[in-house]
């Protein structure tokens, strides 16, 4: 017998995506060169990391269950070792999490746990998408995991323009409008207000209250991914705190804020549906036919690190942030000293990104001649143009490098500068 040959024209078409091949080829020209500098992962700082953290917080869950919760031993086991509800089963601290640091009010009933913030984007992505004509906005440049995960869903996605301040507000009303116009109906807006990735841009508090009119009026949901938005000193209020008629289906993680390798994020969707139950009750049937649930050894580990931080991630994340703060300071500051003229750059106030703008195509090959000459790994930007733009920009991650790591690093990138240029 011979081997089976698959033709690659028979498989789902998302398979020929490039947001599809962008995380892995990022992760193998790390893999291939492991003591380049890297500024490319977005991954949170790990230095104050201890193995003995995660039995501590399982020790913690395991309380709150028996002494909170009044569990006995056999429900603890239970909670512990099997699967567990597919909502989650700490749905309770997320609850209370986010209304210590976001002040939004959320149902406990009204969140799924879920695999990932990836996971909870494609559960609301598949749940969105009824027919043909339905169709996503979402900002250009965006996160590859959105057009990936829409990909996934058949849902296609609609760019809208970005400034130095987020989303083009009137590009997006334009944009509704020639959708509709086209015969398409558009089911939701992507959004990231808070330190975008990749742009590292915030939205002002005008601009958010003037979109949450817009998705009024026009009556889209907009999805709101706040995966960074608690790292930073002066916060601005998230989409779904200032949300008062539930135009705002929130999107969280804990893998910047609790721990990355839990792999533990989560959707509010308390969006009423006809018929009766919640949004949430419906991304929840999809749940338990991709993931069944969210491992619930995970979940107790997070569960943990809330309980140990009082309920608050701003405080369990203390550390951290002043380290994200001051190596966002650093990169700013050694960029100024090291460049001018025909290379520049945004200023975030917060986040892990910078994006630079660079008079060379900054595409994968030249990260494949920066990584093997020079030793320095960053992100083209192309990835998250869906490659369609973005080629002489660049995106630098602050977050995981040391002080020293960033000054190396740094001399690094103006040395191949000066090579290319």
């Amino acid at each position: 017998m011979t081997d089976v040959d698959l033709d690659i024209a028979t498989l789902h078409g998302s398979l020929g995506d490039r947001a599809l091949s962008s995380m892995n080829f990022l992760n193998q020209i790390a893999s291939e060169y492991p003591d380049a500098i890297s500024f490319a992962a977005g991954r949170p700082y790990e230095g104050f990391y201890d193995p003995e953290h995660l039995h501590h917080y399982l020790r913690l869950f395991r309380a709150h269950l028996e002494h909170d919760l009044g569990y006995d031993e056999r429900e603890v086991t239970r909670t512990l070792f099997q699967y567990g509800r597919t909502k989650g089963i700490i749905n309770d601290l997320v609850a209370r999490q986010l209304a210590t640091d976001e002040q939004i009010i959320a149902d406990p009933e009204s969140i799924v746990v879920t695999v990932g913030c990836q996971e909870a984007l494609f559960l609301v992505l598949r749940a969105l998408r009824a027919t043909a004509d339905d169709v996503v906005l979402a900002p250009v440049p965006t996160y590859v995991g959105l057009t990936g995960a829409a990909r996934l869903a058949d849902l296609p996605v609609h760019p809208v323009r970005t400034t130095g301040a987020g989303l083009d507000l009137d590009d997006l009303v334009a944009g509704l409008y020639a959708l509709r116009a086209a015969g398409r109906r558009p089911r939701a807006i992507y959004v990231t207000p808070d330190f975008a990735n990749p742009t590292g841009v915030s939205m002002t508090v005008a601009d958010r209250h003037r979109l949450l009119d817009i998705a009024d009026r026009e009556d889209v949901l907009l999805l709101e991914d706040n995966a960074y938005g608690l790292l930073a000193d002066d916060r601005l209020p998230t989409l779904k705190s200032l949300d008062r008629h539930a135009r705002v289906v929130y999107l969280g993680s804990f893998a910047k804020t609790g721990l990355p390798g839990a792999r533990v994020g989560f959707a509010i969707a308390d969006q009423k549906v006809t018929g009766g139950g919640i949004f949430a009750d419906e991304l929840s049937k999809i749940k338990s036919m991709l993931t069944v649930n969210t491992p619930p050894v995970a979940q107790a580990v997070i569960g943990g690190r809330l309980l140990a931080g009082g309920g608050s991630l701003v405080a369990a994340n203390e550390r951290e942030i002043a380290v994200y703060r001051a190596n966002l300071r650093q990169v700013l500051d050694g960029l100024a000293r090291r460049f001018s003229g025909d290379v520049s750059w945004n200023t975030p106030t917060g986040g892990f990104f910078v994006t630079l703008t660079v008079p060379f195509r900054a595409d994968d090959g030249m990260l494949a001649h920066s990584a093997r000459v020079h030793g320095v790994l960053w992100t083209p930007m192309h990835h998250f143009y869906g490659g369609t733009g973005g080629f002489h920009e660049l995106r630098l991650s602050c977050s995981v490098l040391t002080h020293e790591a960033i000054e190396v690093g740094l001399d690094r990138l103006a040395k191949f500068f000066e090579e290319i240029s």
